[in-house]
């Protein structure tokens, strides 16, 4: 498989970020699948960014730790990353901030100056210095930046590029693969769009990493996909916000991270009670408390489950790539409504952050699901017992009903009681609306599998894991077995995946093996854990040298 890994790296601030797109979208030119891993810490200025973009023939998700050029910005962008300069590393740096470089040193002070542009298309002049070295012709790289480039600025980035362009030398190049070029999107913009696929009329959050990105990208399009963006003043008014739309019919989604989440769970309970529909997009970041709240971690999976007080259903997935973000975030949304109980749609920061190739024309969608409405004959009960616990929903303004919703016990009107017989039926109605999920899930792809059955060893994982596993899988000849749906668990469907599971391995980005103790309480036997928890994904190579170990 022919493949290519690049490294631009510099301080927050110099648009990292910005160039890291900028590169996978000149690999997306040429047809080539791409996927890049942003690492930054929580400054705004200063420290140090990198990101690390990888072009190959198929669809990927995860990176590797040996780049074939590295473009760098200052000395840490060199002295940093020296496991992952090789014999083939091709250096690129910029001569005005790097003391010792090797390769090509670009004065991009000097380049700046002379073409009376802004410090900022540096980095025009590191993207011409790559399609040169990378052979790829200047017609790309001026498609590529006039597509990326506001058009007032687009003249002086395009003269810059040029000079990249020029101060370099071809080393090997890349062949275009004749494929449809497709849009490079990260994992907020693709759950966005799988909410407003599922119905989305609202979306509130406050902005917390690593969901801050999906709240800008929605309110910047919310005229053009006909929705409302919120921004309260904390997490306990965004869960408000949303359980207050719903009241009045509105499909609403919040997003927030661990700490944020912290806040809701009480307005979680309070959806569990008066039966509330409530999408809540989580995106894990490493704790306890702030953490850090730049990095990765799978370390929200029992909290979720776990969260609010009481007993009442709830759907939780964990989507691993942009095709299953796209539809499982729109059927997370619709089954909240149709069985009016929050789910939460559990991301990271590698998924939420991370940018891919995103094909639309690989996605399947589910079947679309509507709530269940009154009719309005007879008089209206918001919480009338039906055979599979789901109650008709009316929405104030609706002639001939009286809309009650209630935090307190209460009957099928919506009035407080605590009488024993009718607190029973209300225990007993809630739990019933869980089966019918779980009936309902058991139509739904709930479980992924990869490779032969008859392998021999199984790699488990879940959520933006998945590709690292995928791909180290092959090298010990694996199955991956890859779980969607965390809550109600899926028992059947990961009975039925695991036959002939051999030796298996189960690899997570936390420290206690939160799906390990999880497979382990319904039954399971999840074997050996593969951990790592240092803010970190795994890369490929990584995973692969961790896996010699377990499969020796």
């Amino acid at each position: 498989m022919a493949e290519y890994s690049v490294l631009i790296g510099g301080k927050a601030g110099e648009g990292i970020n910005t160039a890291g797109l900028s590169i996978a979208g000149l690999f997306s030119r040429l047809g080539y699948r791409t996927y890049m891993y942003l690492d930054y810490p929580s400054l705004i200025r200063g420290g140090h960014n990198f990101a690390v973009i990888r072009a190959a023939e198929r669809a990927i998700g995860a990176h590797r730790t040996p780049v074939d050029v590295l473009l760098a910005f200052d000395q840490n962008s060199i002295d940093n990353h020296r496991e992952s300069i090789h014999d083939g590393t091709t250096v690129v740096y910029d001569a005005s901030a790097v003391v010792k470089g090797e390769g090509y040193g670009l004065p991009l002070d000097d380049i700046v100056k002379e073409e009376k542009a802004p410090p900022i298309t540096k980095n025009s002049a590191m993207l011409g210095a790559l399609a040169r070295v990378a052979g790829i012709g200047r017609e790309v790289l001026e498609d590529v930046l006039r597509e990326s480039v506001p058009a007032k600025h687009l003249e002086a980035n395009l003269r810059v590029a040029d000079r990249g362009y020029d101060a370099v030398e071809t080393v090997f190049s890349v062949k275009p693969l004749g494929s449809r070029a497709l849009p490079v999107l990260t994992g907020n913009e693709v759950t966005g769009l799988g909410l407003v696929h599922g119905g989305l009329d609202a979306y509130v959050a406050y902005p917390m990493t690593p969901t801050s990105n999906l709240l800008h990208f929605l309110a910047n399009r919310a005229e053009d996909l006909s929705i409302g963006v919120f921004h309260p003043e904390n997490e306990i008014g965004v869960i408000l916000m949303a359980l207050g739309l719903a009241y009045a019919g509105k499909k609403a989604a919040v997003g927030t991270s661990g700490g944020g989440f912290c806040l809701m769970t009480e307005g979680l309970s309070l959806a569990g009670m008066a039966e509330l529909p409530v999408t809540i997009v989580m995106g894990q970041r490493p704790g306890p408390s702030t953490g850090l709240p730049t990095y990765t971690a799978q370390t929200e999976l029992h909290f979720v489950l776990n969260a609010g007080q009481g007993e009442f259903p709830r759907l939780v997935v964990a989507p691993g790539d942009l095709e299953e973000a796209f539809t499982w975030s729109a059927t997370a949304l619709m089954l909240s409504w149709r069985y009016q109980v929050p789910s939460i749609i559990l991301t990271d920061k590698t998924l939420a952050e991370g940018a891919f190739s995103f094909d639309i024309d690989a996605v399947t969608p589910h079947t679309d699901q509507e709530p269940l409405l009154w009719d309005g004959n007879g008089e209206y009960n918001r919480y009338a017992l039906t055979k599979d616990g789901v109650s008709p929903l009316a929405f104030p303004g609706r002639e001939g009903a009286v809309i009650k919703v209630n935090s307190y016990a209460h009957d099928e009107a919506g009035f407080t009681t605590e009488a024993p017989e009718k607190t029973r039926r209300l225990r007993e109605k809630m739990l019933k609306k869980g089966e019918s999920l779980s009936a309902e899930l058991a139509t739904y792809p709930v479980v992924k599998t990869y490779g032969t059955r008859d392998a021999g060893k199984t790699l488990i994982c879940w959520g933006s894991e998945k590709w690292a596993c995928i791909e180290a899988a092959e090298k010990f000849g694996a199955r991956v077995v890859q779980p969607l749906v965390l809550a109600p668990f899926p028992a059947r469907a990961w009975k039925e995946a695991m036959i002939g599971a051999g030796k298996v391995a189960c690899v997570e980005n936390n420290a206690t093996g939160q799906l390990a103790r999880l497979l382990r309480q319904q039954g399971f036997d999840p074997g050996r854990s593969v951990l790592k928890y240092d803010g970190r994904p795994f890369a490929v190579d990584e995973l692969e040298a961790r896996l010699a170990e377990v499969f020796a």
